[in-house]
């Protein structure tokens, strides 16, 4: 068996040829090989030669740690973000991996659980003890725009987010646009106002709060007390009782789909019917959202394309190419059977 074990690490090692297999196969010294990869000094047309042969030989490809070695710059970058659970979080840091691992970027997460100085404090120093190209802060709650301001200005940074930041290069879902699209295309459905179901903010107002708000306000229609929930989807479930109580309510809007999901279920747990008697909206277009019943209308946010965008802007901040500060895009509507005409309620 030992004997099996070490001809399959052999095979390994031949499948995935290392600067050292290069440098013995040459003849030559690691340094040497690094060398010829980089161009960063002279090497002899002989050993070149015989470099050369043994890379085509091994059909030798850096890795991102070979690349580190030979040029000596970091290929990780860090990620900071209050959470990476959530379906927004999860997918934009999907979306940061998959476009750094194509550039032979490595990514490590810190995950900075409050806003609280110490706890911050904490959290990036632990992050700025490894090399880092540079860092992506995930700014969609107050332990995010917390760590952003504590980021030395020596390295490369960028925010994601959902509301522009100043002096920051910066990839934004906007938020707010979609939000106001969305509350007038149910004020265009005929309600009469539409109330909001708040998820945590990262600051005092978030985007979708004042992209709703003001379209209230345009549409010179009444603007409701907020309802604030957490987090948890379940949160929602009591909020949505407390709006099956009030007949006034025809049409809400929920600051995400887990959050409207717990709403629709309260409204359903006090007799009413969704949309027959109260239209529910969420945002984000969580992967569940069209399979709830009924399907939710909502906002789709590309949070891996955003991931992305955001990485894109790193990388021209690490290279010091391009003068591209900003990268918005707007979430588009996806209307679903959970929206409809208000009617007289049963």
């Amino acid at each position: 068996m030992s004997n099996r074990r070490a001809a399959d690490r052999l095979d390994e090692r031949r499948k995935n040829p290392t600067i050292s297999d290069v440098a013995q196969r040459a003849g030559v010294s690691v340094p040497t090989v690094s060398r010829v990869l980089t161009g960063a000094a002279r090497v002899s047309p002989g050993k070149r030669e015989l470099v050369e042969a043994a890379i085509a030989e091994l059909d030798f490809r850096p890795s991102a740690a070979a690349r580190v070695l030979v040029s000596r710059r970091s290929q990780t970058i860090a990620v900071i973000a209050g959470n990476t659970s959530r379906y927004g979080y999860a997918e934009t840091i999907r979306g940061i991996e998959i476009a750094a691992r194509e550039k032979g970027y490595t990514v490590m997460i810190t995950v900075v659980e409050s806003a609280d100085e110490d706890e911050v404090d904490r959290a990036i120093s632990a992050t700025l003890t490894q090399a880092l190209a540079g860092v992506v802060v995930l700014k969609f709650d107050p332990p995010g725009v917390a760590a952003l301001r504590k980021i030395p200005g020596n390295l490369p940074v960028v925010a994601l987010s959902g509301t522009r930041e100043t002096g920051v290069r910066q990839a934004v879902l906007d938020e707010a646009d979609a939000a106001e699209e969305l509350t007038r295309y149910l004020l265009g459905l005929g309600h009469k106002t539409v109330h909001h179901v708040r998820v945590p903010p990262s600051r005092r107002v978030d985007g979708r709060t004042s992209g709703w708000k003001r379209a209230l306000v345009n549409a010179g229609a009444p603007v409701p007390p907020v309802r604030d929930a957490t987090w948890d989807p379940k949160s929602g479930v009591a909020i949505g009782r407390g709006l099956a109580a009030d007949p006034e309510v025809t049409a809400v809007f929920c600051g995400n789909d887990e959050i409207a999901m717990g709403v629709m279920r309260g409204i359903v747990e006090a007799g009413l019917r969704v949309p027959q008697d109260i239209s529910v909206a969420g945002f984000d277009d969580h992967p569940l959202a069209e399979l709830w019943s009924p399907p939710l209308t909502t906002a789709k946010q590309d949070f891996a394309g955003l991931g992305g965008r955001g990485f894109q802007l790193l990388l021209q901040e690490i290279d010091g190419t391009g003068d591209r500060r900003y990268s918005t895009e707007r979430p588009g509507l996806v209307l679903r059977e959970s929206t409809a005409e208000p009617r007289p309620r049963r």
